[in-house]
């Protein structure tokens, strides 16, 4: 499929999707929900990529969030049947990220506001520049400050008292405050994030093909473990199946 708002490029078993709308900061638009969603649908059953990174075209934003020049007669014009769908429609999006089976390293530069943000946190590994810079935009334009996805992932990543703040009050995180609670990992500059998103990238395609599968499916699935015993059993039962493996292979 040839895409309008996006790149898809493959090299070495590692994907790299860039949102590719810079006049708008890679503002998400239908179009470019309806080609995430074959992206990801695609990905999910992928034999190739095993690592995927996600980035922003233009050196101004990784993603500024819903395009509302396009959405907003959608959101607030539409009957309440119609904006529930989008809003759901939206909000699968985030979910279909995160069910895929590769990695998703987020290099992000500039701003990600709104389901950018969101996009950034959905992503298992996020290394940023100096320019980079979060918010939960939502409530900013009067609607609730949860929203896709932000109110289960950013209090799990820096804890839920300053993401209550950042979501009650829409206010900019900025990239030294990321670092500081934990949200990156790394801060790069500019010119080396991609170098430095496919250095990781490269580090875990050198992994066990499954055991990289497995552990990207035991961390999501232990965010919602109630408890120490249920994050053990997940493991202990993928390790069981990976030793399997590797003597079925010949490797053990």
């Amino acid at each position: 499929m040839r895409y309008k708002t996006i790149l898809f490029e493959e090299n070495d078993a590692i994907g790299l999707l860039t949102l590719n709308r810079p006049k708008t900061l890679n503002a998400l638009n239908q179009v470019m929900l309806e080609e995430l969603e074959h992206l990801f649908n695609e990905l999910a059953v992928s034999e190739s990529a095993r690592v995927l990174i996600i980035t922003g075209a233009g050196e101004k934003g990784f993603c500024s969030g819903m395009d509302m020049k396009e959405t907003a007669s959608t959101m607030f014009e539409a009957d309440p049947a119609t904006i529930y769908s989008a809003q759901s429609r939206a909000a699968q999006l985030i979910s279909k990220m995160r069910s895929i089976p590769q990695p998703v390293i987020a290099a992000v530069h500039g701003a990600a506001s709104g389901v950018g943000f969101s996009l950034a946190l959905a992503s298992d590994v996020r290394i940023i520049t100096p320019q980079a810079r979060f918010n939960a935009a939502y409530i900013n334009i009067g609607l609730g400050g949860a929203d896709l996805a932000s109110s289960y992932f950013l209090p799990r990543l820096i804890g839920s008292g300053r993401a209550n703040e950042f979501l009650l009050t829409g206010d900019f995180m900025t990239s030294d405050e990321a670092m500081q609670l934990g949200l990156a990992s790394r801060i790069i500059l500019k010119e080396k994030l991609l170098d430095t998103a496919y250095e990781v990238a490269g580090k875990m395609v050198g992994k066990s093909l499954l055991g990289l599968k497995m552990t990207k499916e035991a961390i999501v699935h232990n965010l919602n473990a109630s408890s120490l015993e249920q994050a053990l059993h997940f493991e202990n039962r993928n390790q069981a199946f990976m030793i399997t493996a590797m003597k079925l292979d010949g490797h053990a």
